[in-house]
């Protein structure tokens, strides 16, 4: 591991985030599964997606 995220993970440990941060983290991660699952599920509306573009080679 790179020394960096060790003293990361040990202020992070001295210093835990506040109960309403992992719960907007939480949330937003709840949102983002949320429309991957109704993307997934084809329930999407065809006014909100995008033409797939070709990738130039």
């Amino acid at each position: 591991m790179n020394p960096r995220h060790l003293l990361r993970m040990s202020m992070l440990v001295r210093k835990p985030p506040s109960e309403r941060r992992v719960l907007m983290v939480f949330g937003i991660i709840a949102v983002c599964l949320i429309v991957g699952g109704i993307e997934y599920l084809g329930w999407w509306p065809e006014w909100a997606t995008s033409p797939p573009q070709k990738l130039r080679p």
